[in-house]
């Protein structure tokens, strides 16, 4: 089983993606790789997600996939059958990581409360999707967690775009941010993928000059 903090560590940016068909995922994963990115989150939004997912990994075996979106143990085990790298979900329940576990398949639950990281922390989780995260503080909510919580690592997402993005990755307790400014529903939706490849790159850029 692949460790999900060394995922995330190598990710750092992770698009998340909205995709109505498998041709849909396989040309925005494209422009995404075309711009320096090796990974995605496909959300289980459209009926569509599952199938995308099993193509973008055989057409791209290279390529991290995160399957997000997870809610039930059914979508768990849905995922794990497409072939993603790690399961993402909004929250977090003992019966999603006792699936995941299950299956082996890595899991960054969803949390936006101490006692939620707690309960995450008592199943052996150590890094937790912060969802959302501008609306339940930021910034302001990742330094606080930080001291109480040492060791404990977090991928925000939420309300996070190119204004701010490089300050959420400062941070210490920051292993990597989930965003859709690169590859928004509206630029896959019009099949603009020189746009998403043109934006993909700048987000690299400023990775690599913050």
């Amino acid at each position: 089983m692949k460790n999900l903090s060394e995922m995330l560590r190598a990710v750092r940016v992770l698009p998340v993606l909205i995709v109505q068909s498998e041709a849909e995922a396989l040309d925005v994963t494209a422009a995404l790789a075309a711009g320096g990115l090796n990974a995605a989150e496909i959300t289980l939004r459209t009926p569509a997600a599952l199938a995308a997912i099993a193509a973008v990994k055989k057409a791209r075996p290279e390529f991290i996939v995160a399957a997000g979106t997870v809610r039930t143990v059914a979508d768990m085990r849905a995922v794990a059958a497409a072939g993603v790298d790690f399961a993402v979900s909004p929250g977090f329940t003992p019966a999603l990581s006792a699936c995941a576990r299950e299956l082996q398949l890595p899991f960054l639950p969803g949390v936006c409360t101490p006692s939620e990281v707690i309960a995450g922390s008592e199943c052996g989780h150590s890094s937790f999707k912060l969802f959302p995260a501008e609306a339940v503080g930021g910034m302001a909510l990742l330094k606080a967690l930080a001291s109480p919580f040492a060791g404990i690592e977090f991928c925000p997402t939420g309300g996070i775009g190119p204004h701010n993005f490089l300050d959420y990755l400062a941070l210490p307790n920051v292993v990597c941010i989930g965003g859709s400014w690169m590859a928004d529903s509206a630029l896959v939706r019009q099949h603009d993928w020189a746009r998403i490849e043109t934006l993909t790159r700048a987000c690299v850029a400023a990775l690599g000059n913050p």
